[in-house]
């Protein structure tokens, strides 16, 4: 299987006033040409971090270090400059809040046909002609008077529809989705999720969603890699993950999550807080809120090592049996 994006021992940190925050320690992923990553956790877990490292779109004061190979190219520690030639055209991202993304000043299809002027080198008329045929293509009704439209202007569904057209304009070998369904209500939700799932088949882009919705991932997803205090902890394909988690904070988000197929009257959340990334506790980060710690979990860190067949991998020393009688009824 042909591997589009190669990431390899990707740190992110960002410096503050008298210290250094450590978003993301040590990941190690690749990510398969046509296949759907999905990329689970908690709000500050390093999931965006992540991303936006390998896009070279980190804050100011953000700093990234490793490598993440797209093919030849490294795009860890590129110039701007340089990346722009990728982002776009080879790699693209959409974002949670299309309105902060979309210039609200411009119209929509000089935003779309920007795309084609600038990475393929379409004139004017060409790019224009593209561009409604995308917004077509992404299920928006009466492309020609929405492409004439400002931002504003269209409901949120059609504004995720319109970076959605956008990031697809040039046909990307990958495509990341940073919570893109969160605005939208369950209607528009199921909508997109099916417009991704078609697209990235009939494209044959590779698609990374980030997302704290398990729903999202179920329908759409083929493998999931979960993050905790910046770190992987546990990946593998995800009817894997979903009827054998293999790390007690894998089990927890599938416990915390409605299942309408369970016999269980009651979720069992996750007891505690996620760590500070400024503090993170010695050993196994997940150790303060595990049921199923010991000893050795308090003075050693987990690696992230392979686990039965395939591609599977987890992050624990525990071997014994985590599923409770509730996710196993």
């Amino acid at each position: 299987m042909t591997n589009v994006l190669d990431v390899r021992d990707l740190n992110v940190s960002f410096a503050l006033h008298d210290s250094e925050v450590h978003a993301v320690r040590n990941l190690d992923f690749s990510l398969h040409a046509g296949e759907t990553l999905a990329v689970v956790g908690e709000s500050g877990s390093g999931k965006s971090q992540s991303f936006l490292a390998i896009m070279g779109l980190l804050a100011r004061n953000g700093r990234a270090t490793g490598s993440a190979k797209m093919g030849e190219v490294e795009l860890v520690g590129m110039a701007p400059e340089k990346l722009d030639k990728y982002r776009g055209k080879d790699i693209a991202m959409i974002f949670q809040d299309p309105m902060t993304s979309l210039n609200p000043s411009l119209r929509v299809r000089t935003q779309l046909s920007e795309v084609l002027v600038k990475h393929q080198g379409y004139d004017e008329k060409k790019a224009l002609k593209e561009s409604i045929e995308m917004l077509e293509r992404v299920g928006i009704p009466a492309p020609e008077r929405r492409a004439a439209a400002y931002p504003h202007e269209l409901s949120g569904g059609m504004r995720q529809r319109v970076m959605i057209a956008m990031a697809l304009l040039c046909r990307p070998k990958i495509l990341i989705a940073d919570e893109p369904t969160t605005a939208l209500d369950v209607t528009v939700q199921a909508q997109m999720l099916d417009l991704f799932k078609e697209l990235t088949t009939d494209f044959g882009t590779a698609l990374v969603m980030i997302t704290h919705n398990l729903g999202v991932v179920a329908g759409l997803a083929d493998r999931m890699m979960v993050m905790y205090g910046g770190r992987a902890v546990e990946t593998g394909a995800v009817d894997e993950l979903f009827y054998d988690p293999r790390h007690p904070y894998t089990l927890g988000l599938l416990s915390s999550t409605p299942n309408p197929e369970s016999r269980a009257q009651r979720l069992n959340p996750i007891s505690g807080l996620p760590p500070s990334l400024e503090h993170l506790p010695p050993g196994c980060s997940f150790n303060p809120r595990c049921a199923f710690r010991f000893e050795r979990c308090f003075e050693e860190r987990p690696p992230l090592a392979p686990y039965g067949a395939g591609e599977r991998r987890k992050a624990c020393f525990y071997e014994g049996e985590l599923l409770p009688e509730e996710r196993s009824a």
